[in-house]
């Protein structure tokens, strides 16, 4: 494994990461001395057992989340480093989210909630127009204007990606993409990440599904909060247990 601080220029890098969180018995530990590097144009699926940390280190990677210790650098910026104020900026620039239960507003058209990211987005040109620009480009062209209720799941994990890219963030962030659906849908839905990844999204993914992890380029495994010595695996392979 190549140390962290070795790897000068990476897109994304978690260095000695840690995340306790404080309950009535003391502190619990999520994650304890992470380090990740991720380059640009990667696709990193993250694996690993209930309880292994993954959804908190989403959470970290999303801004969302200050670590107890550690330091997280996107593209050389200290993220936690940063004002609230350039935090948000920050988010509106670099990151895109995709999650699993899709979390449209039902009464919000397809177009309307793709156009949600862009409501603080000082954008040139019309944001309606990229908003159907997102949906074609995610096989939606023309369903603008359709309720979430009047869409398949499938359709409505495109609205969610499309959402999640109509910014043209720098980095994607996925949890659980499919699993509010079915397999064949579910695989559309990879493919449809896999041509986001093509055309020049670097997108990290957690996931228990071993068919989805095979669509990315590495596998980083978690358990009990920490990689193991073997942190990463073959596409396709499976996470240590």
């Amino acid at each position: 494994m190549v140390d962290v601080e070795d790897r000068v220029g990476s897109l994304l890098e978690l260095v000695h990461i840690t995340k306790t969180y404080q309950g009535p018995e003391g502190g619990v530990s999520a994650l304890d001395d992470v380090s990740i590097a991720i380059e640009e144009g990667d696709f990193a699926a993250v694996m690993g057992p209930s309880g292994s940390g993954k959804s908190t280190l989403l959470t970290i990677l999303g801004a969302m989340n200050p670590p107890t210790s550690g330091k997280m650098y996107v593209d050389g910026i200290d993220v936690y480093g940063l004002s609230v104020e350039r935090l948000a900026d920050f988010r509106k620039r670099y990151l895109g989210f995709v999650f699993q239960q899709h979390q449209l507003i039902p009464y919000l058209t397809a177009a309307e909630n793709v156009m949600l990211p862009l409501v603080i987005c000082e954008c040139d040109g019309s944001k309606r127009a990229m908003a159907e620009r997102a949906l074609e480009r995610v096989g939606l062209a023309g369903m603008g204007g359709r309720l979430p209720n009047q869409l398949s799941g499938g359709e409505q994990g495109r609205v969610a990606i499309a959402r999640a890219v109509v910014n043209e963030p720098v980095i994607v962030l996925a949890d659980e993409p499919t699993g509010a659906l079915d397999s064949q849908t579910g695989e559309e839905i990879m493919a449809l990440f896999k041509q986001l990844n093509d055309d020049g999204h670097t997108i990290v993914m957690v996931t228990h599904n071993h068919e989805n992890a095979a669509h990315a380029k590495r596998i980083v495994c978690l358990k009990d909060g920490r990689l193991p010595e073997a942190e990463e695996a073959s596409p396709g392979a499976y996470c240590i247990k």
